[in-house]
């Protein structure tokens, strides 16, 4: 009786989201121009829901075609990587690399003693990481977590390092020390996600707990830690459950700037296992770590011990002033050099990266204005976005990643920087850093079937109550169309928001701005919104 009651309850969980989701497959049958089909999905009872805002705008006749609430300000989410890639792209090129050192800090004598520290030296890679680059959608890792440090450890007994009397240092100066940006939740740091700002960042300054099954009902889980570096200590409090319909949960507790976690809760004993992402909270140690267990892995007898050397914030110069670099590539005993800043792009975009998308910012600041800092990456993209034609009031920037609720952007001016790029010189390869709807990325399940596949390049952008998505669409008469499309404030869940942005994006790919029949031509400038009119421009204040 209880298995058919549990089965009566879901046929009618079925039933009802079968009536009340919104369909992906009534756009194509709409007769509607593109003003009015948007319109008509924004009606429905979850938009209503929320508060939209949309614009659209054909590149090659600059026409406006949509907009709703275009210059109100809209928190973007994850949409904050268009603006921190966009930088990049035109203020260090394409061709930037990154070179990570590891410098003797005195010389080896005739039997390879190292009388003194050896420092890894942090040159803001974002991929010093066994990460597969150019960007594959199959494959992220080699199976060699700790690849990159082999890498310099060998370099380094080739060298002639035979034994180290000093400490192993990690130094992350390059950029200055500002883990964590204002706005993110205090929850964030926690996890892989929130992962801190460091120059020097290894495996995106990430530990994945694997949490399997004890051998026994009643026993502990099994847990494993990927990379195996003993960052962590932890206290395990789990129990394996006999079977699998017993309710589980697992929690991991760690307090701020401790690398202590303690794991508690249920698993079952028929479960394929838990993958835990946690953010390791000082990643120069973190990394200074992973290196010094290759070192002696390769025999190398390290005497010190392994610490890290920063730079604080009251430590740089006033950016008003006369601007100087920190931090010169010196000659060492290894090095390795980074694949170009191309090659990165598309993990930030694709992937949803907010650890490499904040280095970025850090790096703009460095390399144009001296100083690895937030402060100093944000003034130079506030002179970009001028550039692009969005006007100040337009934006208020807080991290560079989008984790931040603080952020906040207007549709058109989203639009306008996709609009700047699309016509500058990197305009082919931003596009190409970004999701292609159906097959990679964060859009790789998102319109896998139907018109849309392949016709939208875009990012993606989630927080709780906030859902996003802007980029480009070819329609199905192979016009170029830039779009964003912001929900804020919304009560409704994830998924329902996003099947109705995915329904608007069906829409500007498969129907005309305008019909023949009301005389209008769809390549002239003459804006067309359907029934929202233009919203004057917002006064600076």
């Amino acid at each position: 009786m209880r298995h058919k009651r549990l089965f009566r309850y879901a046929c009618a969980a079925l039933a009802w989201l079968w009536f009340t989701a919104p369909r992906l497959d009534s756009v194509e049958a709409s007769p509607f121009t593109l003003p009015e089909a948007v319109d008509e999905i924004l009606e429905s009872r979850t938009a209503l829901r929320s508060f939209w805002g949309i614009h659209i705008v054909d590149l090659a006749s600059k026409q406006v075609l949509y907009e709703r609430n275009s210059r109100k300000l809209f928190v973007p989410a994850s949409n904050q990587k268009l603006l921190s890639t966009a930088l990049a792209l035109s203020r260090l090129g394409p061709e930037h690399r990154y070179t990570t050192v590891l410098v003797n800090e005195a010389e080896l004598d005739d039997d390879g003693v190292l009388h003194g520290d050896l420092v890894l030296l942090g040159g803001g890679d974002p991929n010093l990481s066994a990460r597969i680059l150019p960007y594959n959608r199959r494959q992220n890792f080699q199976r060699d977590l700790l690849l990159p440090l082999s890498e310099l450890a060998d370099q380094a007994v080739q060298s002639g390092l035979r034994r180290i009397e000093g400490a192993i240092i990690g130094d992350d100066t390059r950029y200055v020390r500002q883990p964590f940006a204002t706005g993110w939740s205090v929850d964030d740091p926690k996890w892989g996600y929130g992962a801190p700002v460091s120059a020097l960042s290894f495996n995106d300054n990430v530990v994945t707990m694997l949490v399997l099954p004890g051998r026994a009902a009643g026993r502990r889980a099994r847990i494993a830690f990927k990379p195996d570096v003993p960052y962590f200590s932890f206290l395990n409090r789990t129990h394996t459950m006999p079977t699998r319909t017993v309710a589980q949960r697992l929690d991991l507790d760690r307090q701020p700037g401790s690398n202590k976690l303690m794991l508690w809760g249920q698993i079952s004993i028929r479960s394929r296992g838990r993958s835990i992402e946690v953010a390791v909270d000082n990643p120069a140690l973190f990394a200074a770590m992973a290196l010094r267990e290759r070192l002696e892995a390769l025999g190398i007898e390290v005497s010190g011990e392994t610490r890290t050397r920063h730079r604080r914030p009251h430590e740089v110069p006033d950016l008003k002033g006369e601007t100087r670099r920190w931090y010169e590539t010196p000659t060492g005993l290894a090095m390795i050099q980074s694949m170009p800043l191309a090659a990165n792009l598309p993990i930030i975009n694709k992937v949803s990266q907010n650890l490499h998308a904040e280095m970025l910012l850090r790096e703009v600041g460095y390399v144009r204005r001296g100083v690895g800092s937030f402060e100093a990456g944000l003034e130079e993209m506030k002179s970009f976005l001028l550039e692009a034609g969005i006007k100040k009031w337009q934006f208020r920037l807080r991290d560079a990643s989008g984790l931040s609720r603080q952020n906040l952007i207007s549709p058109e001016a989203t639009v306008r920087l996709l609009a700047h790029m699309a016509d500058s010189e990197h305009g082919d390869l931003f596009r190409s850093t970004l999701a292609v709807a159906g097959e990679d990325g964060t859009l790789d399940w998102r319109f896998s079937r139907g018109p849309v596949r392949g016709k939208i390049q875009a990012k993606t952008g989630t927080l709780s109550g906030v859902t996003a998505l802007s980029g480009y669409a070819r329609t199905q008469d192979e016009r170029d169309l830039a779009f964003a499309i912001y929900v804020n404030n919304s009560s409704a869940p994830n998924s329902y928001v996003r099947r109705l942005i995915d329904r608007v994006a069906e829409v500007i790919v498969t129907t005309p701005p305008m019909t023949p029949a009301n005389g209008t031509d769809p390549t002239s400038t003459t804006t067309a919104v359907g029934n929202h009119k233009p919203s004057p421009e917002t006064p600076r204040r």
